[in-house]
């Protein structure tokens, strides 16, 4: 491995602003997708990224395996997780490869840092079993607080990347339209889709208000029906093979 993504190792150890929309979305659809996939006994996930959907999956799945290409984010993770049960894979999504099939593949928030993500949607699909399931997340261009940013005149353009987003290495936003659109040209369509996160206001406002968890359960739960204002999108997919 060359280490060309080790940069991005900054965004993933737990130090700036944004970490408190991840970890409400990054403990929120992991149980989501759990709830979806009951029975399940093994898991394959693209990326550690910052680690607490690997530690939620890690106790639930038999079998689980997570594709990671930087060294530094693994490190990272070993220091933050020491006792989580998962088998890393160091390589690139790009040239993972593997004869063993699971019941569910998901890519939580993996498909705005690649280059390619119709590609990598195409290639995952075949490691499904039979009966198999997959789970797109993706974080939304359109959520309510760009919205809102986008017609106050603050924000010239809803798909517009920021300096944090160029930390984590984004290469992109979706909405419902986009990534329904990259799901197709995958040769797979959308079967279920839900919001991650009903965010109205920016991050630091959100955290100036110092709501009650029950809060940001109830902002999660409403926007389950909305992924179209909501901060992430969750999506279950199927081959049309």
């Amino acid at each position: 491995m060359d280490g060309i993504l080790d940069s991005h190792v900054g965004a993933y150890e737990g130090t700036n602003l944004y970490d408190f929309d991840n970890n409400i979305q990054l403990n929120w659809y992991p149980k989501r997708v759990i709830q979806h996939t009951a029975g399940a006994k093994s898991m394959l996930e693209l990326g550690l990224g910052h680690g607490f959907s690997t530690n939620l999956f890690s106790n639930h799945f038999e079998r689980y395996v997570v594709v990671e290409a930087s060294k530094a984010v693994i490190n990272n993770f070993n220091m933050l997780f020491p006792a989580s049960n998962v088998n890393i894979m160091e390589a690139y999504f790009e040239s993972f490869q593997t004869d063993e099939k699971f019941d569910v593949v998901i890519l939580g928030f993996v498909l705005e840092h690649v280059d390619n993500p119709v590609e990598i949607m195409a290639k995952y699909k075949e490691f499904l079993a039979p009966g198999g399931r997959i789970f797109l997340a993706v974080p939304n261009s359109e959520v309510l607080n760009r919205r809102l940013g986008f017609e106050a005149g603050i924000l010239s353009d809803m798909e517009e990347l920021s300096e944090h987003d160029y930390l984590c290495g984004h290469k992109r936003y979706y909405s419902v339209k986009t990534l329904t659109e990259d799901v197709e040209r995958a040769g797979c369509m959308v079967e279920r889709m839900e919001g991650i996160y009903l965010k109205p206001l920016t991050t630091s406002q959100m955290i100036s208000l110092n709501l009650d968890q029950k809060i940001i359960d109830a902002l999660c739960t409403v926007g389950i029906e909305y992924p179209e204002l909501c901060c992430g999108i969750l999506a279950e997919i199927k081959s049309c093979n």
